[in-house]
């Protein structure tokens, strides 16, 4: 018995020494200075409602800008967040809009409708904590309109 509670009490050890080493470990924050040339607000008419739609709601994983909050600075949950604002920004950027080709553009903007219709996005480990990115029947209404008109426009 005493040689059971002595492993335990190895184990929790070194995993207390795992978790407290870890915390030194950082990662490249997704935060630019400078606005992007290519942002779609800089080539596209973006309405106001829109933008706040989507800076709620969007940006902090698919933009060069995201507000950490304060857990963000917990590993592993720091590098949780990462992987998922790196793969965020790999589907799709605003920030970087303008750089893709015609074809992508129009693609990404179907792409868009599609995820919030289907409630896929935002994604619910997001709202589950930010309750005021979920959107509401009228907020993909007015996304899909202004997409709609973004289409065609698009170059």
């Amino acid at each position: 018995m005493n040689k059971s509670i002595f492993n335990l009490k190895n184990i929790l050890t070194v995993l207390l020494l795992l978790f407290i080493g870890i915390q030194f470990i950082d990662i490249k924050k997704n935060i630019s200075q400078d606005q992007s040339a290519n942002a779609i607000g800089n080539h596209y008419n973006v309405p106001p409602k829109i933008q706040s739609i989507l800076k709620t709601s969007c940006y902090d994983c698919h933009s060069n800008n995201t507000s950490y909050p304060w857990y963000s600075k917990i590993q592993p949950v720091k590098w949780w967040l990462a992987d998922h604002v790196n793969s965020g920004k790999r589907h799709l950027n605003f920030d970087e809009f303008n750089s893709y080709s015609r074809e992508k553009k129009l693609e990404k903007l179907d792409e868009i409708v599609e995820t919030i219709k289907e409630g896929e996005m935002p994604l619910t480990s997001y709202t589950v904590i930010h309750q005021e990115a979920k959107l509401s029947a009228l907020d993909v209404s007015e996304i899909e309109k202004w997409v709609n008109e973004t289409k065609k426009k698009v170059k």
